[in-house]
């Protein structure tokens, strides 16, 4: 209840102090206070302070302000990064939030009518729908964060709305699969550039580039891989805490090096705990700026993976035997970098052809057909 205190003044009027409490038990959580003229005006404030604080989100902003999203994003970055150590694409994307317009708006009165919007206009600018459902995801976490860890009166669910609203209306959705791979001439020029670059570099880019597309590993793989893990006699590697989509750290997967990566390794100086020790930002951003400069458009570096898994696949090795050498989880994952070429399937030849008479036209059976007899259509059997 209100407490209305009346005060006389020097000049001899009377003053009415209106004081609104918050106990929680016997313990005050909130207090405030206003001085008016007259008593019916104290006691029409103090009612109407008594309904607004009765809502849990009024009170909050009371307590806490008023937090913007920007200033939530701030304290779970500054929270959690180091205990956490996410992959370098969440702290870009949540930095990005930060600065951006959504940011500024409170988080404790953010609607998902208000997220909606915002990828709408993300769209608008260009962005793809898997990059603007990558923005509902971060606000998800921290909001969460924020509700459960600083027990902020923030709401979480507005996320899953906007999502739900954002999926029918065809604004978000999954990545486009990438089944870039280089081109020969790609390649080649890609090894005249590195060629003539390292001379007056650091990075020796062309002996990166050819480890890449002998091992399938990623620019921050390579850049891990030590001396001490490699097994001579077995030809095995160790990846240290590789890349999984919740528990990375600790993560230690062993990997087989193909011939030819096994020799690039083995020419590389021993100078360094790690065979490539070199920031795998700027390995990226010279492979990016090599392909800038040759005008080779839509290559990345992470395409390198996509050609070496394939490769893989075009020498004979069985999907299980290409998961040892790129340390995917399962076919789903794998058949992703599985990008063939035609040109490139090897030619089986049945053993019963081998002894066939050359003016014969012999019957070659698939499995599915052998399992079921004889083809119904002779016609099945003629080349097209």
């Amino acid at each position: 209840m209100a407490t209305i205190r009346a005060r006389k003044q020097a000049d001899g009027s009377t003053r009415y102090t209106a004081i609104v409490r918050i106990r929680k038990g016997k313990i005050i959580i909130h207090q405030e206070y206003r001085t008016f003229a007259h008593r019916v005006a104290a006691v029409t404030w103090a009612k109407h302070r008594e309904v607004v604080l009765e809502d849990p989100s009024a009170f909050a902003r009371v307590q806490h302000g008023a937090p913007t999203l920007a200033e939530l994003i701030r304290w779970y970055i500054e929270t959690f990064e180091k205990i956490s150590k996410w992959q370098r694409s969440k702290q870009a994307h949540l930095e990005l939030l930060e600065r951006h317009s959504l940011g500024k708006c409170n988080a404790l009165t953010l609607t998902s009518a208000a997220l909606i919007d915002h990828v709408r206009s993300r769209r608008a600018k260009g962005a793809g729908p898997a990059t603007v459902a990558n923005d509902l995801i971060w606000m998800g976490v921290v909001l969460r964060a924020a509700k459960s860890v600083r027990e902020l009166p923030v709401r979480p669910e507005i996320v899953q709305e906007a999502r739900n609203a954002c999926a029918e209306l065809r604004l978000i959705g999954k990545a486009r699969k990438r089944a870039r791979r280089p081109t020969p001439g790609e390649l080649e020029q890609l090894r005249d550039y590195f060629a003539h670059r390292d001379k007056r570099s650091r990075i020796p880019m062309l002996a990166i580039m050819e480890f890449a597309l002998a091992s399938a590993r990623r620019e921050s793989e390579i850049c891990r891989l030590e001396w001490r893990d490699n097994d001579e006699r077995t030809r095995i590697g160790l990846v240290r805490d590789a890349k999984h989509p919740t528990a990375k750290e600790g993560n230690h997967r062993r990997f087989k090096y193909t011939p030819e990566g096994w020799a690039l390794v083995q020419a590389q100086p021993r100078s360094s705990e790690y065979i490539f020790p070199y920031e795998p930002r700027s390995i990226g951003a010279a492979f990016t700026r090599a392909c800038h400069v040759l005008g080779i458009k839509d290559l990345r570096f992470h395409d390198l993976r996509h050609e070496a898994t394939s490769r893989l696949f075009e020498r004979g090795y069985q999907i299980h035997e290409v998961a040892q050498f790129t340390l995917h989880d399962s076919w789903n994952e794998l058949k992703r970098y599985a990008n063939l070429k035609p040109e490139n399937v090897r030619e089986l030849t049945p053993p019963a052809a081998q002894d066939a008479p050359h003016h014969s036209r012999a019957k070659i059976l698939v499995p599915s057909q052998a399992a079921s007899g004889v083809g119904r259509s002779a016609r099945r059997d003629r080349a097209h």
